[in-house]
């Protein structure tokens, strides 16, 4: 049996994630008490499923931090358990939560919605890195839904090795281990050929081919990856997250993305991902 588990922060697009498995197969749980998953599991399992996805997450109270003890014993029941966990910025939680005019499940009438979410963070947080982690602030529903059908494609069994490119002036991605600032490398911004193309146009590519700073930024962290990377493998590591940041992330985070991702695919799997393209 294999069994996604979604969690995260209220507003994050756990919905739409779960939705994605429903649509791709998976028999789907939402809401599900933390305390209730193996015996769910194990009904299933008995009935017959092969592919369940479930959704946990702060409305399950103390429990969803019992989460990874949890897993660990249904693991045991011959179970391919993975986790995904979205979260988002704070302002951008509270912005989706105004706009809907939902109430935030730990509203009291005391806690103001802010506070809430501060709250929910400090609730999950033993929880927020037992999985791959998603930032979605900047992701609107048609990027999610193609990151989650990516999600569900891998083999799980391999580390993969996500490079992502982002803009400083949007904030740096919640879910990057690694991250990397190329903001001193020329800007193809300030040509006015170049400023409404993308680090994946020809010509784009072409200008920073030519510049040795910007080859230079791209072997020192090619070879800073190839050297720490065994070292995430023998960790067991399932995902690592090398964010790449330019000001706009545009131009130059886009092209080292797209160049690291075509270098390291040759010897891992490998997803590459532009956060500020996904508008």
């Amino acid at each position: 049996m294999q069994l996604f588990l979604i969690s995260g922060l209220s507003g994050s697009g756990k919905s739409i994630a779960l939705k994605v498995l429903e649509d791709s197969g998976y028999y789907c749980v939402d809401n599900l008490p933390a305390d209730m998953l193996a015996a769910l599991v194990e009904h299933l399992q008995f009935a017959g499923y092969s592919n369940i996805a479930v959704s946990v997450d702060v409305r399950s109270a103390n429990s969803v931090q019992r989460l990874p003890s949890l897993l660990q014993q249904i693991k045991q029941q011959n179970v391919d358990v993975h986790v995904l966990f979205l979260d988002a910025q704070t302002d951008t939680l509270v912005k989706r939560f105004s706009e809907t005019r939902r109430l935030h499940p730990l509203s009291d009438g005391v806690r103001t919605l802010p506070e809430c979410v501060h709250y929910e963070r400090e609730l999950l947080a033993e929880i927020s890195d037992i999985g791959h982690h998603i930032d979605t602030s900047e992701l609107n529903a048609n990027a999610l839904r193609a990151w989650i059908k990516q999600f569900i494609k891998l083999d799980r069994a391999r580390l993969t090795l996500l490079f992502q490119s982002f803009g400083y002036k949007h904030g740096i991605p919640l879910d990057s281990d690694l991250v990397f600032d190329v903001r001193c490398l020329p800007n193809p911004h300030y040509n006015p050929e170049l400023q409404p193309l993308t680090g994946c146009d020809t010509a784009v590519i072409e200008f920073l081919d030519s510049t040795s700073i910007t080859q230079d930024m791209f072997c020192d962290i090619r070879n800073f990856i190839e050297r720490w990377l065994p070292s995430f493998v023998a960790d067991n590591r399932s995902y690592l997250t090398v964010a790449i940041g330019c000001t706009g992330g545009q131009h130059r985070s886009v092209y080292l993305a797209e160049k690291l991702a075509r270098y390291f695919e040759q010897q891992q799997q490998v997803l590459v991902r532009h956060r500020e393209l996904s508008q």
